[in-house]
C-alpha cells in the first residue's frame, strides 16, 4: 500500500506511520499547501485544510491513500481552543474525516492570533525555543508534556483507520 502524507512535518508523519503499523506500507511525504489560510481560524477552515491536503497527496504522489493533517483555532465563547483535523482520501470516495482533542489557549497567546499571527510562531516565541510546531506543540506546552502534537494526531489517525476499515467491509 502506499500512503502519500500531505505534510513533511516530523509530528505528523510520525503520527500517520504509528497508526498504519499494522498494513504493509510504503509512505512518501509530500509538502502539499492546504489551500486556506497559515492560520485556519474555524473547525470549517481546518477540515478544508486538511481535506485540500489529503487529495493533493493522493494526486501528487499517485498513491492508494492521501493523508491530510491540519492544525487549526476554534473561537467560542469559553475563549479561542486548539483544533485538529484529519482527512483520509481514496480516489473516487468522499473523504474520511475526524478530528481530534482541544484545550483553550491562553489569553496572551490568543490574543496573538485574533490580531492576525500564526500559532507557531507565536509558540516559539512563548517559550524560547525552536519549531514548537515540528516537536511537542502547543498542545505539549499547555499539558505540560501530557499530550504532544503527535500524540493528538496520533488519535485523529486512529479514528480515520477506524472509519476506513469500517468502510471497506
Amino acid at each position: 500500500m502506499k500512503i502519500i502524507i500531505g505534510s513533511k512535518n516530523p509530528a505528523k508523519i510520525k503520527a500517520v506511520k504509528g497508526a498504519f503499523q499494522r498494513y504493509e506500507a510504503e509512505y512518501i511525504t509530500l509538502d502539499i499547501p492546504s489551500g486556506v489560510n497559515d492560520q485556519p481560524f474555524s473547525d470549517e477552515e481546518t477540515i478544508k485544510g486538511a481535506v485540500n491536503r489529503a487529495y493533493g497527496a493522493l494526486e501528487a504522489g499517485n498513491g492508494e491513500i492521501g493523508i491530510g493533517l491540519e492544525g487549526g483555532v476554534q473561537d467560542t465563547e469559553y475563549g479561542l481552543f486548539l483544533c485538529n483535523w484529519g482527512a483520509l482520501a481514496v480516489k473516487g470516495e468522499p473523504p474520511i474525516i475526524a478530528g481530534g482533542a482541544r484545550i483553550p489557549l491562553p489569553d496572551a497567546v490568543a490574543a496573538q492570533l485574533v490580531a492576525g499571527k500564526e500559532l507557531g510562531p507565536v509558540m516559539d516565541a512563548f517559550t524560547n525555543k525552536n519549531d514548537i510546531r515540528k516537536k511537542e506543540g502547543a498542545i505539549g506546552v499547555f499539558t505540560d508534556g501530557e499530550i504532544s502534537r503527535s500524540d493528538m494526531f496520533s488519535h485523529v489517525m486512529k479514528l480515520l483507520i477506524g472509519q476506513y476499515e469500517y468502510r471497506k467491509k
